[in-house]
């Protein structure tokens, strides 16, 4: 599949700044079942924008925009070629031991709710760390509505478990931790998804997990959905847990009244529809 992503994060300022520096992880890399066709970033403010690798091989820029503005937009837009992989990935950069993804963080504890949770689906699983995985990821998809209202803001695992509501990334959080109590290896991973229902206007990124499956590899789990990683999927950032994978992070300097908005486009590219 032949996919095209927009992405425009615009920040308004009642007063303007008189310097803002961002840190941006938008930009996809190729590994088996996903190739870069065309990528770009492009910002509102005359400034450098640098590029590097982060700790986890996620593609990185930094920019520092001296003010003073009353807008700041950042964009991001390119075409991806996806093949469907069955869930695995493959020939990504890989930093890290798969042990490294067992450590919590503060948006990943599972807290005595999530532990029992985790066991309860590990229980009528059977013995094998697929079947496990798969059964916490119905359990998850189930237990939780999806529902953006109560956690507009970064949510712990904890905090969106007891609401049993949450976004895509609150999701992917449970499921995370769930998953590390029982002693598994998972990631946080975040991207973009095309919708096959043709919605291609969407209010953020997705956000989805992968988990280490011993003679297998690293496997994509979609507890928002309920299935594995397919060619619907465009992989951008991975981490420990979003904080790790956040699409942008920032600090501004002076200024007030900042406010947000984002704006994501992502759909099947003009030359494939042609084809």
């Amino acid at each position: 599949m032949r996919i095209r992503v927009s992405h425009t994060t615009t920040y308004h300022y009642d007063t303007p700044p008189t310097g803002v520096t961002q840190l941006l992880r938008l930009t996809p890399r190729n590994h088996d079942g996903q190739y870069v066709l065309n990528w770009r970033v492009d910002l509102s403010e005359d400034c450098l924008l640098h590029q590097y690798e982060d700790a986890f091989g996620n593609v990185a820029h930094t920019f520092t925009a001296d003010g003073p503005f009353e807008e700041l937009k950042v964009t991001v837009e390119g075409e991806v070629e996806t093949s469907d992989t069955n869930g695995l990935v493959a020939g990504a950069v890989e930093r890290f031991p798969p042990s490294m993804f067992l450590r919590e963080t503060d948006l990943t504890q599972a807290d005595s709710a999530i532990t029992e949770f985790a066991a309860s689906a590990r229980a009528g699983a059977g013995g094998d760390t697929l079947s496990i995985l798969h059964a916490l990821l119905t359990a998850v998809h189930e237990e939780i509505t999806y529902d953006t209202d109560p956690t507009q803001t970064v949510t712990t695992a904890a905090q969106a478990f007891a609401l049993k509501r949450g976004v895509c990334q609150d999701l992917a959080h449970i499921y995370i931790a769930a998953a590390r109590g029982l002693g598994i290896p998972v990631r946080y991973v975040g991207g973009h998804l095309y919708r096959a229902d043709g919605v291609t206007v969407q209010d953020a990124g997705h956000a989805w997990a992968e988990a280490y499956v011993e003679k297998l590899g690293w496997v994509g789990f979609d507890p928002a959905n309920k299935l594995c990683a397919t060619d619907a999927y465009v992989r951008v950032a991975m981490g420990l847990d979003y904080l790790g994978a956040a699409p942008v992070r920032g600090t501004r300097y002076g200024g007030s009244g900042e406010t947000l908005t984002v704006a994501v486009q992502v759909d099947q590219s003009q030359w494939q529809s042609q084809s």
